[in-house]
């Protein structure tokens, strides 16, 4: 489906416009529009190290500069000198338009996020905000990701029936409490549907990641990209297993799997099919980081100071 037929947002069984500025955040993000990412680039700020679920295929690493993996930084920045990154970047990259926190861990359940957030839409207020979580926190995250504009959320949804969700997660952390097996599942599950629809009805545009691992949640995925669909989310993203952890035993899909995968989708919801499964700290276009170059250089200025 063609970018441009997105006009409207399904809103409580209604359909309400977007008004240009909303339209920009799509035409203007690599990540939701295939023309967009020719042109435009993303800065993710990784700010957000601490994770309040554990994925059975997720490791995060804070000191990594060889991987090109969710989870990777080659270090954590506070909020301040995410400032600095931002406006060393629109200073050397222009075409860069959108400002993300991607983690390392999970951006919600870092207080830095929403400080990183409020300094940047201060300073770059004509900036596409974009946030991706594991949707947990997202209902008391709403209002606040509201107030700095954050106009695009990436929810990682990876089953809808918790006897596949309870194989996914060894356990989910709430309010103070850690919850594992069914239990953790159903939570995750609850907060992540709720999340989904205050975001839709608040205009954001909703993309939604969703890891494919063989054996577990494979003839899982089309359901998953019809009820979304049915929610009003934008695009959806079928992101092949990388091999780690407690799945590091899974063979993971290959790209045929994975095309094949998303034309099952495809009748659902809008798909992205150009995913570069970015770092926590990536940088320029999707295929073309240069966040190497950029840290590298913050880092000689900093010595000769």
């Amino acid at each position: 489906m063609a970018d441009e037929s997105y006009r409207t947002a399904t809103v409580q069984g209604r359909e309400v416009p977007y008004d240009p500025e909303q339209l920009r955040k799509i035409s203007e993000h690599p990540c939701y529009s295939d023309k967009a990412c020719h042109s435009f680039g993303r800065c993710h700020l990784p700010v957000a190290p601490r994770c309040n679920i554990q994925c059975n295929y997720c490791v995060r690493d804070f000191d990594c500069v060889n991987e090109s993996r969710p989870g990777v930084t080659s270090r954590v920045l506070p909020p301040e000198e995410a400032l600095d990154l931002v406006r060393k970047v629109m200073q050397e990259h222009p075409y860069v338009k959108v400002i993300g926190i991607a983690g390392p861990g999970e951006p919600l359940a870092n207080p830095e996020t929403f400080e990183a957030l409020r300094l940047v839409h201060e300073e770059f207020p004509h900036l596409i905000m974009c946030i991706s979580t594991n949707g947990l926190m997202l209902p008391e995250s709403i209002e606040e990701l509201a107030k700095y504009d954050v106009g695009n959320v990436t929810v990682t949804l990876n089953a809808i029936d918790p006897a596949i969700g309870e194989k996914i997660y060894s356990w989910v952390e709430y309010n103070g409490k850690k919850y594992h097996g069914r239990e953790a599942a159903e939570l995750l599950l609850s907060q992540q549907m709720k999340g989904i629809e205050m975001a839709v009805a608040k205009k954001m545009f909703v993309k939604i990641n969703t890891v494919y691992i063989p054996g577990i949640n494979d003839e899982h995925i089309p359901e998953i990209a019809k009820k979304v669909g049915e929610m009003g989310a934008f695009t959806f993203n079928v992101i092949p297993l990388i091999p780690q952890y407690k799945f590091a035993g899974i063979t993971p899909p290959t790209p045929k799997d994975k095309r094949e995968m998303q034309d099952r989708c495809a009748p659902f919801i809008k798909q992205m099919r150009h995913c570069a499964r970015c770092r926590a700290d990536a940088i320029g276009k999707l295929g073309q980081d240069v966040q190497s170059c950029v840290y590298q250089q913050m880092k000689d200025e900093q010595k000769a100071q």
